[in-house]
């Protein structure tokens, strides 16, 4: 057991035994959906959050004690590796930490204290600290240096002998790591981040008033929520805000020559105090001197730096959470679908997939200007629905969805489409572009126009949602919050993380999966998911798992971490279209034994399965966990954890945001999820927002513990907003209207965030520490 994994145990709040398996399961190759699914006994029944949370960690403390060697060796090579100082640096676990501690040894340039050093400065510097009743301008006298020294223009009056002993003292204190951890800290509680028009922008340039609602902001700096620093961040990085922290002013120093709450406790540390000694009003200067000029700057630096990364770990922790949402939405499943993907001059692009997703049909239609040819189209349409038999229409939520979603309203209610029943849906389109200019795209439809592709992408994502994004790059799915605005490596593991994720708990029919779908599969790359379809197409479908073997580049490691999430339909062993690992069969077959039933007889009654007890198959190979696991796949095989397809119905008449009225009750979709609320789609093209204390009677912290991406829900219009184009609501269906709704405006900061959830996307900006529940919210969601 190493200290690494015990500290990783204490952590995670686990059993060190079982952090020991995961971390010899991680580095013997195994990935995290295999381990948490098939290798429960290992590690104790560590879910996938716990495996994800501890390979994240597990890679930065490994980080963190190569940088400590190197740390070490490099102390080491200077002759100043002490046994006290080598016991710290092996005992911190930050990387911070450890580069404070480092500081005093860090190769730098020549500084002003070295230079005093040099000089022969450090004895006096010495002499005053531990006798302030000594004179410092009489004792700077025997230090002073003659003008043709080479240090004589620095050191040539008394004045300048005591700033050198000023600098190198101030030097020495600054590299005091538990000095500069206290200042840090106390920083932290008390700083606030303020902001204001940076000098020479101009208030009225479009870029600008973005950020208006930050000309006058101020926050306490550990309660200032993740979209408002990434907003402040994001208007410093660019030139339009001037942002700082700034301390309170009943901690500010009350004169030039006084100690702040920061000197006092800097002063505190060093064990000094003023004491009317001859030498205290220099030490005092050497301690106020060595806060403002050393210390100020790089404690600012470091809270900055903190609350950035605090606020990019929450937005990315948002967009994962949005993303798994919209992966594990329900599918519409085998329905013959027609995508539109709407747009005006270029006209509306239209595709048609059967049950199974394969392209029938493709044209484009123009019922906007210039050539307002509704008839026509609208017959395109119908036409097609009837030549195809087509349930379900799907129309992206771009430039002109709002007048395409009324000629697809206008085409299912023709009569000779009655007893096909279609029903039609808004969806996002986000990510469509991408994908149609995509290498896969081009492979897959090689003579199809780019233009034509984006429709045919968006009726497949409502057959299965997961199966078309992963064909996305998850970043262009338009779910994240601030995604420009953090640390890019983060955000794709997080982001590849969740779609493995996503993936692995559906399954994998393998022998209708795209090369990309197959390549987030639990040890397969996509070399090998390539080699899969290769096989695939030149020998037919897979007949069972074991064929997987004859796939080059498909080993003995990779088939047991993919085997169990790949499903084979209609094969010749009923058990390949289920969850149940291949490793597994053999305890399966004991289970039929005793049961004295084929698997066909078994899989899917429960009332049968239950007379099996767990606990009389257990053996050295297969723990509890396992054999749960196996029965409860077989009642359920192939379980799909989404839910069911569901549909929200718009209240006719309602197809404008000018149609709403205050008190008119909704049915909509959540399109996007933040701590502070969701924006849901009501059918008007411009997203509404129910701010997370409209959500429940009870107190809702954040609103995921509510509502995900993709539910649809109930909502009650508080608040419209025209001019502006936001839409108020709640959740609350039987509380009063709030007063505002009688007509009051939503306030500035809300803006940007409506315009977010837009069909067309636009800038925006934030407030001084907001109030109002509507107003204060809609900034939140800014890009």
């Amino acid at each position: 057991m190493t200290e690494l994994e015990r500290l990783l145990a204490d952590e995670l709040q686990v059993r060190p035994q079982q952090v020991q398996a995961a971390v010899a399961l991680l580095d013997g190759g195994a990935t995290v959906p295999f381990i948490a699914r098939y290798r429960k006994e290992a590690t104790g029944g560590l879910d996938d959050v716990q495996l994800r949370q501890l390979s994240e960690r597990l890679i930065y403390l490994r980080e963190l004690n190569e940088r400590r060697a190197s740390v070490l060796a490099s102390i080491e090579a200077q002759g100043k590796l002490t046994p006290a100082l080598q016991a710290a640096l092996e005992a911190v676990t930050t990387k911070q930490a450890l580069e404070d501690l480092y500081l005093p040894y860090k190769p730098k340039r020549r500084t002003k204290g070295m230079m005093a050093q040099e000089a022969g400065l450090v004895p006096l510097a010495q002499r005053l600290w531990d006798d302030p009743s000594l004179d410092p301008v009489s004792e700077a006298q025997a230090f002073v240096r003659p003008l043709n020294d080479p240090e004589g223009t620095r050191f040539d009056t008394p004045q300048g002998v005591l700033d050198g002993v000023r600098d190198w003292l101030s030097e020495q204190w600054a590299e005091d790591a538990t000095l500069v951890q206290l200042l840090r800290d106390w920083l932290w509680s008390v700083g606030e981040l303020t902001s204001q028009l940076a000098t020479g922008q101009n208030p009225d340039h479009p870029d600008t008033a973005k950020f208006k609602d930050y000309w006058d902001y101020r926050e306490p700096l550990h309660q200032v929520p993740s979209h408002r620093a990434l907003a402040v961040l994001r208007g410093r990085q660019l030139g339009m805000l001037d942002a700082r922290v700034s301390i309170p002013e009943a901690l500010q120093a009350p004169s030039l020559h006084a100690l702040g709450e920061a000197e006092s406790r800097l002063a505190r540390h060093l064990g000094w105090q003023h004491q009317q000694r001859l030498a205290d009003d220099f030490l005092r200067r050497c301690v106020i001197w060595t806060w403002k000029v050393k210390l100020l700057l790089s404690s600012e630096r470091d809270v900055l730096a903190r609350l950035r990364a605090s606020a990019e770990a929450v937005a990315i922790e948002v967009f994962g959470a949005n993303l798994r949402d919209v992966l594990l939405a329900p599918p519409a499943g085998a329905k013959t679908v027609m995508g539109l993907d709407p747009g005006i001059r270029t006209g509306v692009k239209v595709a048609v997939v059967d049950p199974t997703g394969k392209l029938l049909h493709t044209c484009t239609v123009y019922p906007h200007e210039p050539r307002r040819d509704w008839q026509g189209a609208g017959h395109t349409l119908a036409a097609l629905c009837a030549q195809h038999q087509v349930s379900l229409i799907a129309i992206g939520n771009g430039t002109a969805s709002r007048e395409t979603d009324r000629l697809a309203g206008e085409v299912i209610q023709r009569p000779e489409l009655a007893t096909l029943h279609i029903a039609k849906m808004v969806v996002s389109e986000a990510g469509a572009s991408v994908y149609s200019a995509s290498e896969y795209a081009s492979q897959e439809f090689p003579d199809l126009d780019v233009s034509l592709r984006g429709a045919v992408s968006i009726a497949r994502r409502v057959q299965d949602p997961l199966a078309e994004l992963v064909k996305i790059d998850p970043k262009s799915i338009g779910v994240g919050q601030y995604q420009h605005d953090v640390n890019p490596m983060d955000l794709a593991r997080k982001l590849d993380a969740v779609v493995e994720d996503c993936v692995n708990a559906v399954g994998v029919d393998v022998n209708t999966a795209s090369a990309p779908l197959l390549a987030r599969v639990a040890g397969l790359s996509s070399a090998v998911a390539r080699s899969v379809v290769r096989w695939r197409d030149a020998h037919g479908a897979f007949a069972s798992r074991t064929d997987l073997r004859q796939v080059s580049g498909l080993g003995d490691k990779t088939f047991e971490q993919c085997a169990g999430f790949l499903r084979i339909h209609n094969g010749s062993n009923p058990l390949d279209r289920s969850g149940v690992h291949p490793e597994t069969y053999p305890l399966v077959e004991r289970l039929l034994a005793h049961l004295g039933q084929g698997i066909e007889s078994v899989m899917g009654q429960s009332a049968l399965l239950s007379r099996i007890k767990p606990e009389a198959f257990v053996d050295e190979r297969f723990g509890l966990p396992t054999v749960r696991d196996i029965v409860l796949e077989l009642e359920k095989p192939g379980r799909d954890p989404r839910g069911h397809f569901v549909v929200a119905r718009f209240n006719e008449g309602v197809e404008d945001i000018k149609d709403l009225k205050a008190g008119m009750v909704l049915e909509g979709t959540v399109s996007n999820v933040a701590a502070f609320g969701a924006f849901v789609d009501v059918g008007v093209h411009q997203d509404g927002l129910v701010h997370v204390s409209q959500m429940s009677e009870r107190f809702v912290k954040d609103a995921r513990e509510v509502v995900k991406t993709g539910q649809v829900v109930k909502v009650k219009v508080t608040e419209v907003d025209v001019a502006r184009g936001r839409i108020g609501l709640t959740m609350r269906l039987s509380a009063a209207l709030p007063t505002a709704a009688k007509g009051a405006a939503p306030r500035g900061e809300e803006r940007s965030a409506a315009r977010r959830n837009a069909p067309s996307s636009a800038q925006g900006s934030a407030t001084r520490a907001p109030t109002g529940a509507m107003a204060a919210a809609f900034a939140k969601l800014k890009s």
